[in-house]
C-alpha cells in the first residue's frame, strides 16, 4: 500500500479518537460547572458554559497562522504532535480544576495548543498526490464527523458511570493514544521551502490573501461552520416546538444531531472521490447549492420525523464541502505555503464556530427559529453564485495560461 494511503487510515483513526474525546465533554459540560464548580444559578452557568465553550474557538482562531508558519519550517507531522501532547495534557487537567475560571483557563489554553485536525488535513494534502487529494481529504473529514458522532454519547455514559472528573482523565488518555499512533506510524516526506519561510506574518498573510480564490474559500469555511451551529442552540426549542412522540425532546435531539452527522460521514470520500474525478469546484458549489435548498424545508417542517429527514439530506450535503473546499486550497496554495495557507482556513472555520452559535440564538428572537433557516438559505445561495463566478474565473485564467505555454 502506498505510504499516502497508510496515513490517511492511520491519521482517520487518530482523528476519530480526538474529535471523540474533544466533544465528549460537551453535554455535561453545564451539569459539571453547576455540580463541580459551585455555580447555582441558571443564568450564570448558562453565561460560564457560552464562555468556556466559545474561548477555545477564539484562541484557535487567534493563533493558528502560527501554528501554520512553523508547520510548513519544520514539518506538518511535528505540528499534530505538538498540538496532541499539549490538548492530553490539558484535557486531563480539566478534570482537577476546582472553580469556572480554572476551567476558563485551561479551554483558553486548548485554543492555544490546538491544531491537531489542521495539522493533519495539511499534513495529508501535501503527501497524497493532487488527483487523489479529494478523497483523502474526504477520507479524513469523515474520520472527524465519526469521532464527533460517538463522542457525546461516549461522554454521556462515562458522566454517567465514573463521574466528570474521571471522564475527563479518560478522553485525555484518549487523546495520548491518538497522538501516538501518529507518532509511531504516520510518515512525512517534508522539505521545506527556504526562500517562503524567510517572509514574515505580513508578507504571508499578503501572498496567500492575494492568490484568487483562497480567501473567497476561506469566507465559504466560515459560512459553512456558520451555517451548520447556527442553528444548534434554537434547535431543541425548535423540536420541543415539533411535539416530539412522549415530549422526549432530548432523544429526539440527539437522533437528529446524530442523522446529520452520519451522513455527513458517508457522504464525505464519496464526494471527495467525484472531485478527483469532475473537479473540486464543481463538488462545491452543487453542495453549497444543496445545502441552501434544504434549510428552506426544514423551516416548513411539522414534525420532527420531516425534519430529521431534511437533516439528514443536509448530511449529506455538507459532506462535499469542507473537502472541496480544502482540496482547493491545497490546488491552489503558494508554494513552500501550504501549512499556513490551511491555517487561515483554519481560523475561519473557528470563527464561524463561535460567530455562528451566538449569532442564530440572538436572530432567533427577532426573526423567529424558522426566520434563522431562510436566513441561512439566502446566504448559501448568495455564496454559492459567487464562489462559482471567482473560482470559474480563476479555471479560465490557468486555461489561458496552459494555451500559451502550449503554443
Amino acid at each position: 500500500m502506498e505510504q499516502w494511503r497508510k496515513n490517511v487510515y492511520i491519521l482517520w483513526g487518530s482523528v476519530f479518537l480526538l474529535m471523540a474525546a474533544m466533544t465528549s465533554i460537551i453535554p455535561f459540560l453545564p451539569i459539571y460547572i453547576k455540580q463541580e464548580m459551585g455555580i447555582q444559578s441558571k443564568e450564570q452557568i448558562a453565561l460560564w458554559s457560552g464562555l468556556i465553550f466559545g474561548v477555545n474557538f477564539f484562541t484557535a482562531f487567534l493563533v493558528s497562522p502560527i501554528w501554520g508558519k512553523l508547520a510548513d519550517k519544520y514539518g506538518r507531522k511535528l505540528m499534530v504532535l505538538r498540538a496532541g501532547f499539549g490538548m492530553a495534557i490539558i484535557i486531563t487537567s480539566m478534570g482537577m480544576a476546582t472553580n469556572v475560571y480554572h476551567l476558563f483557563f485551561l479551554r483558553m489554553l486548548n485554543g492555544l495548543f490546538s491544531g491537531f485536525n489542521p495539522a493533519s488535513i495539511a499534513l495529508v494534502a501535501a503527501n497524497t498526490p493532487k488527483e487523489q487529494a479529494g478523497y483523502a481529504l474526504g477520507m479524513l473529514q469523515s474520520g472527524s464527523v465519526a469521532g464527533s458522532i460517538i463522542g457525546p454519547l461516549l461522554g454521556g455514559v462515562l458522566a454517567e458511570y465514573i463521574g466528570f472528573r474521571r471522564t475527563f482523565f479518560y478522553t485525555g488518555i484518549m487523546i495520548l493514544i491518538a497522538v501516538l499512533i501518529v507518532l509511531f506510524f504516520v510518515k512525512e516526506e517534508f522539505k521545506a521551502d527556504k526562500k517562503a519561510n524567510s517572509t514574515g506574518f505580513v508578507d504571508d498573510f499578503k501572498t496567500i490573501a492575494g492568490t484568487q480564490p483562497l480567501l473567497s474559500l476561506f469566507f465559504v469555511a466560515f459560512l459553512i461552520q456558520f451555517a451548520a451551529l447556527n442553528v444548534m442552540p434554537v434547535l431543541p426549542l425548535f423540536i420541543e416546538d415539533l411535539v416530539p412522540p412522549g415530549g422526549r425532546i432530548s432523544l429526539f435531539a440527539g437522533l437528529i444531531a446524530a442523522a446529520t452527522g452520519l451522513a455527513n460521514m458517508l457522504s464525505s470520500p464519496s464526494l471527495g472521490r467525484f472531485g478527483d474525478k469532475y473537479g473540486s469546484e464543481k463538488v462545491l458549489f452543487y453542495s453549497l447549492l444543496g445545502t441552501a435548498v434544504l434549510f428552506i424545508p426544514q423551516s416548513f417542517s411539522s414534525s420532527v420525523w420531516q425534519l430529521m429527514f431534511w437533516r439528514f439530506l443536509l448530511g449529506v450535503s455538507l459532506g462535499g464541502l469542507l473537502p472541496a473546499i480544502n482540496a482547493l486550497i491545497r490546488h491552489y496554495a503558494p508554494k513552500g505555503m501550504v501549512s499556513r495557507t490551511f491555517s487561515y482556513s483554519n481560523s475561519a472555520v473557528s470563527l464561524g464556530n463561535m460567530v455562528g452559535p451566538i449569532v442564530g440564538g440572538s436572530l432567533s428572537g427577532i426573526i423567529g427559529i424558522r426566520g434563522v433557516f431562510l436566513f441561512t438559505s439566502i446566504l448559501l445561495f448568495i455564496n454559492s453564485y459567487w464562489m462559482k463566478k471567482l473560482v470559474s474565473q480563476r479555471i479560465d485564467i490557468e486555461k489561458g495560461k496552459e494555451t500559451e505555454l502550449q503554443a
